[in-house]
């Protein structure tokens, strides 16, 4: 089943490659941001959002990933920076280290997809992403 998915990235080719293979597993990329502003401007339109930590406006990623899920968009952080995330961020799931592999990608997508339909005990999170506390995760949809 399709969703649809934010990425939240200022890397252009880094993220024209996750968008492609989103693409590829018949999902909806609902755009590319690569600063808060163009992402919360995206926000309604998403379901699920990849975001990295260290955007074009600065180190707003953090931030970005707790108004993202107040708004009921399921978070995945995706950077090269996890350790900025320490213990983790309420109401997000978790964070993937880069640079990621498509294996790893397609399952961090197949196992937001899975919280986000409150069936991750369906699904396997890859092994590199560090998973926050689960009572913690997207208040806004339970």
């Amino acid at each position: 089943m399709s969703c649809k998915i934010l990425l939240v990235e200022d890397e252009i080719l880094v993220a024209i490659e996750f968008e492609n293979l989103l693409y590829d597993l018949g999902h909806q990329p609902v755009g590319i941001a690569a600063d808060s502003r163009q992402a919360l401007a995206l926000a309604n339109e998403a379901e699920v959002a990849f975001v990295d930590l260290n955007l074009v406006d600065g180190p707003t990623g953090v931030e970005l990933g707790r108004a993202l899920a107040g708004r009921g968009v399921t978070v995945v952080y995706m950077t090269a920076n996890p350790e900025q995330l320490g213990q983790g961020v309420a109401g997000t799931i978790g964070v993937i280290a880069k640079p990621a592999d498509n294996t790893e990608l397609r399952q961090a997508v197949d196992y937001a997809i899975a919280v986000r339909r409150n069936a991750e005990a369906t699904a396997r999170p890859p092994r590199r992403l560090k998973l926050f506390s689960l009572p913690d995760r997207n208040p806004a949809l339970a």
